[in-house]
């Protein structure tokens, strides 16, 4: 099993087979949606990856910009990009703490699964070093989204204990919250554990059973 960030660095097509397999349900832009709907907002995305959130996010955005450390997960996310047709995006390799985005741009700043690595890579320091940005591309009344696992192949939800001082960081700058499920879907259970041991590790690939991997996700959102 690579490292996160050798996956991050050398691994974007494999990881975006993953991703695309979880949330077979379409929980999360439901979920989005009913925080706050997304047509004709200016969105900036932090840590976009392969493009996850674009491909969900970019048919009601007016614009969508797609920062992300890693340009190896950027082209993945801009060739999902061009097939779909649209124009109104961007994306571009920047850190969490040093935006190329002009102040008060954004309707909305979202990010998932990755701004949370501020924390795990770092300390509180850099949590607020990006916090300090997201505030300040953020327009009078915009909204801040954050999405993060809350586990995965567990029967309820959990807080994983390397994102603990992350989740308390959450808590204590008043985000609201909350969970929603989503399941991975793979194509046969073979699939299930190559790319779960591919991400996740052999020994949970190993109890993998069915095509069928829960995962809770969490969501917390604050207007600044």
């Amino acid at each position: 099993m690579p490292s996160q960030e050798e996956v991050y660095e050398r691994h974007a097509e494999l990881y975006d087979r993953l991703i695309r397999c979880e949330d077979y349900q379409g929980n999360l832009p439901k979920a989005i949606e009913e925080i706050l709907p997304t047509a004709g907002l200016d969105i900036i995305d932090l840590g976009a990856g392969t493009g996850r959130l674009e491909r969900m996010l970019a048919p009601r955005a007016r614009s969508l910009r797609a920062f992300d450390s890693s340009g190896h997960m950027l082209k993945v996310a801009e060739t999902s990009l061009r097939s779909m047709g649209l124009k109104n995006w961007q994306v571009q390799v920047a850190d969490h703490r040093q935006l190329p985005a002009a102040d008060a741009s954004a309707d909305l700043v979202v990010s998932g699964w990755s701004f949370s690595y501020l924390s795990v890579w770092g300390d509180r320091s850099q949590l607020e070093a990006g916090w300090g940005e997201v505030e300040r591309v953020l327009r009078p009344g915009g909204t801040v989204i954050f999405i993060e696992s809350l586990g995965t192949g567990h029967p309820a939800p959990i807080r994983l204990e390397h994102l603990s001082d992350y989740y308390a960081w959450l808590d204590e700058k008043g985000f609201a919250s909350r969970q929603i499920l989503t399941d991975y879907r793979f194509k046969n259970v073979h699939e299930a554990r190559e790319l779960v041991g591919f991400f996740f590790g052999e020994q949970m690939a190993a109890g993998v059973e069915t095509e069928i991997l829960p995962e809770f996700t969490g969501l917390w959102w604050l207007k600044p």
